[in-house]
């Protein structure tokens, strides 16, 4: 399995990204999916997590600003992040895994090759 992601870049405070991850060689919807992010000088931090019976976001921070979807069709998974603010910055990485969902990022197997967010005005 590879994970290509795209999307992301600045945005200013209050505005919106996507951000998508497409899978090649297997097929996503038998994984895991997990979206983690991390700042500079920071761990890597879970911020969400789509397998095929669950959706949940870990960070608290971004409960009810950030959305995690599947489309199948497309084998792609994407992070719909809203209201964005200036601590969301760091660099975003999908990653798949066998499920369930969990938090520690050693669940996981593959992973994507990061994506910068900036947050400023």
């Amino acid at each position: 399995l590879q994970l290509v992601q795209s999307g992301g870049g600045l945005v200013q405070p209050g505005g919106s990204l996507r951000l998508s991850c497409a899978g090649s060689g297997s097929t996503l919807d038998s994984y895991a999916i997990a979206w983690f992010r991390q700042a500079p000088g920071e761990e890597r931090e879970a911020v969400s997590c789509i397998s095929s019976t669950v959706t949940r976001n870990y960070a608290d921070s971004v409960k009810g600003r950030f959305t995690t979807s599947r489309d199948d069709a497309k084998n792609t998974v994407y992070l719909q992040m809203n209201s964005l603010k200036p601590e969301d910055t760091a660099v975003y990485y999908c990653a798949a895994g066998p499920p369930p969902c969990i938090v520690s990022p050693y669940g996981y197997d593959f992973w994507g090759q990061g994506t910068q967010v900036t947050v400023s005005s």
